[in-house]
């Protein structure tokens, strides 16, 4: 029976540099364990940080395209395919639970870095169906973390909710070179302050980021990459264990945290 299914967990994803999709390292070990200890869902909608528009849409492409949302890397990124199917009848399915909001079922995206990049290592077989959720620039953070609790029943249907993004997200600031970067301590204590938020249930703290301070404005210097862990938070239920399978800062201003939610 169906409403026998097991309950998936969500997952936000610290995805960082787009190199990460072709190398083996802490990260991607990471996201490779975690899609052979998630019981295999039937489909994964993604909330991407490079989906970041004016309304809501959903992908419903059959096959969605792989897009290389990105310049200035080399060209064996821009190589990588992810034929992943789409699943259509997933999205409208999202469209029916968000009504009324109104959300427009598009043709015009794909699977940007943010999906594919992490997705190559959870589920390299490129065989379980995307869908991706587009994060409505126009709204507040509330906005986004109701979405979240909207999408919630999902988890009991075979859906993978995965958020993809990043805590810290501070371009400007980062240290290019050889040797791994030191983290800034302010990135340090906003990773640390917000894992703590998140073990204690304070949602509504995470929700008003702006309010955290001065390390959290350096962290968060524009909201796209750090609005999907709030989908993610959202998506919570009672008494759900919230673990996180990656922590540390890339290249002092990039937290690669991620947090698992049940």
């Amino acid at each position: 029976m169906e409403g026998m299914a097991e309950r998936l967990p969500s997952i936000f994803f610290g995805h960082g540099n787009p190199m990460n999709a072709l190398q083996r390292n802490r990260y991607t070990e990471a996201w490779s364990a975690a899609g052979r200890e998630i019981p295999k869902p039937r489909a994964v909608l993604c909330i991407s940080a490079h989906w970041y528009i004016s309304g809501s849409g959903l992908t419903v492409n059959t096959a969605p395209e792989t897009i290389h949302d990105f310049g200035g890397f080399p060209p064996a990124l821009h190589r990588v395919q992810y034929p992943a199917p789409g699943d259509p009848a997933l999205a409208r399915r999202v469209q029916q639970i968000l009504s009324p909001l109104p959300v427009d079922l598009s043709l015009n995206w794909g699977l940007d870095h943010g999906a594919w990049s992490v997705l190559k290592h959870i589920y390299p077989e490129a065989d379980v169906p995307v869908v991706q959720l587009g994060i409505d620039r126009r709204q507040a953070p509330a906005f986004h973390y109701e979405v979240g609790q909207r999408l919630a029943p999902l988890r009991e249907e075979g859906v993978l909710i995965m958020g993809s993004g990043n805590l810290v997200h501070n371009l400007r600031a980062m240290r290019w070179g050889a040797e791994p970067a030191p983290a800034y301590d302010w990135a340090d204590r906003f990773e640390s302050l917000a894992s703590n938020l998140m073990l204690g249930g304070q949602h509504a703290e995470l929700v008003n980021y702006d309010k955290l301070g001065a390390d959290a404005t350096l962290s968060i210097p524009t909201p796209e990459h750090y609005l999907p862990l709030l989908y993610v938070l959202g998506t919570a239920l009672p008494q759900d264990p919230i673990t996180f399978p990656v922590t540390g800062v890339d290249l002092g201003s990039i937290s690669m945290l991620a947090a698992r939610i049940g």
